[in-house]
């Protein structure tokens, strides 16, 4: 008499009570066909990136290659490759604003991952797809050199005791913070925005590149206080940082997207990546790196991360 084989039993069940497993296993083995490899172009930082990718090939046995740089590189890069017709990026991430200029030239194919359904319907775009996570944008301090007197409110920054504790990113240089200093009339009063827009400039902060060498300040004590992303909170305190971050008013934050290129040279292995990125164990283990993903349910582990709006 033949014994049914245990392995046998569990391939079968869970084909039958897990089609995405079926459909992953599918996905894998057509892009094992087209090369074993999907080309990722993103703003993402490197150890975010690192991580999953890590989490992909050790799932998957597929290749993940990236390159990653500043967002008006990424979009340049990929929509040259598009309108000449030699095309090398599979999958592309980058923010909102900019995928739409992917998606007005045509640059981005339609694909309804399976793991859209962790996600509320309102984080899918129909011609963007995912907003897989918010970048916010707000202050950092740190612990130790503030003692009796960390800032409270966004407008505590400017006040004397912060005068020439302050680092930011400068915004002639750097388009987050001119966009989010133009945009804080959404989260106060016109009137109180353009005071504190003021006192800003008065208060002479110290300007650096961008919001990794701002937090970096912070994180040495070198500054007290920074504009910067809430998340790096996380990341330097991992690091032995004593670092915390005002959350007393709704942050004001950029979506960034994943999707398809129109003409993937890989469509299979970008559809696999895709699936991966977005399913719960990539978004676990970007949250546990400081992201704030958008798949329910998953945070990232900063005291009243659920919190902000």
């Amino acid at each position: 008499m033949r014994k049914f084989s245990p392995l046998l039993f569990a391939c079968l069940f869970f084909s039958a009570h897990h089609p995405a497993f079926a459909q992953d296993a599918k996905s894998i083995e057509a892009a094992k066909k087209e090369g074993g490899k999907v080309v990722f172009y993103t703003t993402m930082e490197t150890f975010t990136l690192d991580a999953v990718k890590a989490a992909f090939e050790k799932k998957t046995g597929l290749q993940v290659d990236y390159w990653r740089a500043g967002i008006t590189d990424v979009l340049a890069r990929a929509l040259s490759e598009y309108r000449a017709g030699k095309p090398v990026m599979d999958v592309i991430g980058i923010p909102g604003d900019y995928m739409q200029l992917m998606a007005n030239d045509g640059a981005l194919a339609k694909y309804d991952s399976p793991s859209f359904k962790g996600f509320a319907k309102d984080a899918i775009d129909p011609l963007l797809g995912a907003r897989y996570r918010n970048i916010l944008f707000g202050v950092i301090y740190n612990k130790d050199e503030v003692k009796g007197s960390a800032p409270k409110t966004l407008e505590d920054i400017v006040k004397p005791e912060f005068r020439g504790k302050l680092t930011m990113p400068h915004p002639v240089n750097h388009l987050t913070t001119t966009q989010w200093l133009a945009s804080l009339d959404k989260i106060m009063p016109k009137a109180r925005a353009e005071k504190f827009i003021y006192d800003l400039a008065a208060a002479k902060p110290v300007f650096v590149d961008n919001t990794i060498p701002a937090a970096e300040r912070v994180s040495s004590a070198e500054s007290a206080v920074a504009i910067s992303f809430p998340r790096f909170v996380l990341t330097y305190n991992n690091q032995g940082a004593n670092l915390d971050y005002v959350r007393d008013y709704n942050m004001l934050g950029d979506g960034h997207y994943i999707n398809l290129g129109a003409k993937a040279p890989r469509p299979s292995a970008a559809k696999a990546f895709i699936d991966f990125f977005l399913d719960d164990e990539s978004m676990k283990i970007q949250a546990q790196i400081g992201e704030f993903v958008n798949r329910r349910g998953i945070y990232p582990p900063l005291q009243d991360a659920d919190k902000i709006k």
